[in-house]
């Protein structure tokens, strides 16, 4: 980062306390055009910031400080292929992944594109083999179902964007998701699936994710108990890095997909992790998925800042978490098929976001990511959204609005009602004499609306959050592309399980919690629990 960028910050900071005792009411009037100099439009998107506590005067320092922070040419540097992923010296081109096989790629990405253009052939192959009923099952039956095995980045994109886009279901297979290591998920699909047409896709980057693995070998058990040894290969495809382990594990060769290390799985829907979203939605509407989101990256390189929709989202991002003190971000979709979208953009900004440290090792000078959360707003309305009427926290809001897509059209302006009304409360507050009865208002929300939820929407939903992320890390100057803290925990979870079993000794884990292993040790030999390695299988006989 630049060295005058602190400087700029405090100046952001200096905007943020002179607008602290403006209402945003008080904004719009004063500027009758605000809703409309506060609004940008982009492939089919509205987004209104007109309700941000923000004026011209912080505008222009929040684009200062992008400048200072040499915003230009990380984007740039990101799009290219540099390595950007300073602590394992990595690229990270998930924007290579929804690149047209026609496109022009030249110089050292282009040997890459070739590689992701091959690996998308394969995988449309293998998609139009399972619905036409020519890839059968061992049994020789075509597959009705499908279970995607996989944690993270391989079960949170690929199953949001199956239930958000269930309206362009092909019909061909169903798809279920299973990723908590507690073996429930899986048993209760097994209890009602068939094994003879069930296909298991196992999605593991580096095929060792102790969750991931341990519900494919359950799979795999259920597979083989119900149907024989011999009919493993028919019945599982797997993504990774690992191609011994796919081969180890039983995954014919026709069946395993590539994926890279230059590939984070929070960005990796794109990749042959969407295997399961593929197979539901068919490949012209995967293909469509990527199109949209190429859109925006294109958008992202080339439109000027006041114009570029995921650089204006990561500034306000910035503002409320540096300049308001906004420590949580509610994202509010108004669609029922978007229902997973939050925990989806959970992972990706909490996971790259939550840093704190510079991309060189030094201590950041300013919070860093907020703590995202959020449900579908027509039920979150009675629910959490008292809390942000009129409790005392802080809490930056997005909310999301198709215009169509609802039961009918009664429903649609239902929808639209709601939401409009609610941002309007939020905006306005409400003075009344009973202090209990009194809404301040000037809550922080942002409008994201779009005529309608289909593939290449969401594909646009998506890239433009992850830009945004992407924004916010290079202000902070933070590498949004590791995970140091989730490696460590899984570093710890093997000393912990060796020290859960009965015949530990007294000193066995770390001196902190022994006093609580050995209560654990002693309840599950009081209750009669096997062994550590044995877990729940009711169900999958």
């Amino acid at each position: 980062m630049n060295s005058s960028a602190p400087a700029v910050r405090q100046w952001l900071r200096s905007h943020a306390a002179r607008l602290r005792n403006c209402t945003v009411r008080g904004l719009f009037a004063t500027d009758p055009e605000r809703c409309q100099r506060y609004a940008r439009e982009f492939g089919g998107i509205l987004l209104d910031f007109s309700r941000q506590r923000l004026d011209d005067a912080a505008f222009a320092a929040l684009l200062d400080l992008a400048g200072h922070a040499g915003l230009r040419e990380r984007i740039h540097a990101l799009l290219d292929g540099a390595i950007v992923n300073d602590s394992e010296g990595r690229a990270a081109l998930h924007t290579l992944l929804r690149m047209p096989g026609s496109a022009a790629v030249t110089g050292s990405l282009a040997p890459l594109h070739a590689e992701v253009v091959a690996v998308r052939a394969r995988l449309a192959a293998f998609v139009r083999a399972v619905h036409e009923g020519t890839r059968q099952s061992a049994s020789g039956e075509r597959f009705t179902d499908v279970v995607n095995v996989g944690i993270g980045g391989s079960d949170l994109g690929p199953a949001m964007a199956v239930e958000a886009l269930r309206p362009f279901h092909t019909g061909h297979v169903r798809c279920h998701f299973v990723s908590n290591v507690d073996g429930l998920q899986l048993a209760d699909l097994a209890a009602g699936l068939d094994p003879a047409r069930t296909l298991v896709i196992v999605c593991s980057k580096t095929f060792t994710t102790q969750e991931t693995l341990a519900n494919a070998r359950r799979a795999r058990a259920w597979i083989a108990g119900r149907l024989g040894e011999a009919a493993v290969p028919a019945h599982f495809a797997a993504v990774s890095t690992n191609t011994l382990a796919m081969d180890q594990f039983g995954v014919g060769a026709d069946a395993r997909f590539a994926m890279w290390d230059w590939v984070g799985g929070r960005y990796s829907v794109w990749s042959a992790v969407g295997l399961a979203l593929e197979l539901a939605i068919g490949t012209a509407n995967f293909e469509a998925f990527l199109a949209g989101a190429r859109q925006v990256d294109l958008h992202f390189r080339r439109a000027p800042w006041r114009e570029n929709l995921p650089v204006l989202m990561g500034l306000l991002a910035v503002w409320n978490r540096n300049g308001l003190g906004c420590t949580s971000h509610a994202v509010l979709p108004y669609h029922q098929r978007l229902a997973r979208l939050p925990a989806y953009l959970q992972q990706l900004e909490m996971e790259s976001l939550g840093k704190s440290v510079t991309r060189t090792g030094q201590p950041v000078d300013a919070d860093t990511g907020a703590v995202i959360w959020g449900e579908p707003a027509s039920n979150a309305q009675h629910s959490f959204f008292q809390l942000l009427h009129q409790g005392t926290a802080d809490v930056s809001m997005d909310f999301l609005l198709p215009l169509n897509g609802a039961a009918d059209r009664d429903a649609d302006e239902l929808v639209i009602g709601n939401c409009l009304a609610q941002l309007q409360a939020l905006l306005a507050g409400h003075e009344a004499e009973d202090p209990q009865r009194r809404h301040p208002g000037s809550r922080p929300a942002t409008l994201l609306a779009f005529a309608r939820l289909d593939p290449a929407m969401l594909g646009r939903l998506i890239a433009l959050y992850e830009h945004k992320v992407f924004v916010e890390s290079v202000l902070w100057d933070i590498n949004p592309f590791d995970q140091w803290g989730v490696e460590l925990g899984k570093r710890l979870c093997g000393p912990m399980l060796e020290a859960l079993n009965p015949a530990a000794s007294a000193d066995a884990g770390p001196e902190e919690s022994r006093a609580l292993l050995a209560w654990i040790r002693r309840c599950r030999q009081d209750t009669g629990v096997a062994a550590a390695g044995s877990g729940p299988t009711e169900g999958m006989s």
